[in-house]
């Protein structure tokens, strides 16, 4: 089992940044693949980024650049720093994890959610 806990949301100006982070208990942290997703009013979930256990990352190309995941296993913590924000970067986040290495861009293949932390990118 694994308790996931977001932080960092708020309200942020079209082109600042923002950290997002993740506090995760329950199980052996680093070993495990995680990864954040975000849902816009409308729209289904969709990847964000993801770490597989090995420390390989993913991006989705609207995050490419802009967007960087990491983990600091010694506190249980994975992070998304977002930098050059857009206001269609507006979403609910969510950090997940899976139960095995490899990482994946589909959100059903995620075992374990946080409750979503709002961003909000004004223009």
């Amino acid at each position: 089992q694994v308790q996931l806990v977001e932080s960092g949301g708020g309200l942020v100006q079209a082109g600042g940044s923002r950290r997002l982070s993740c506090a995760a208990s329950g199980r052996t942290f680093s070993r495990i693949a995680m990864g954040w997703f975000r849902q816009a009013p409308g729209k289904e979930r969709e990847l964000v980024a993801a770490i597989s256990g090995f420390g390989s990352t993913r991006y989705a190309d609207s995050a490419k650049g802009r967007f960087t995941i990491s983990r600091d296993s010694a506190k249980n913590t994975l992070y998304l720093q977002m930098n050059s924000l857009k206001p269609e970067d507006t979403a609910v986040y969510y950090c997940a994890a899976r139960s095995i290495y490899s990482a994946s861009s589909r959100p059903d293949e995620y075992d374990y959610w946080g409750q979503g932390t709002q961003v909000t990118v004004s223009s």
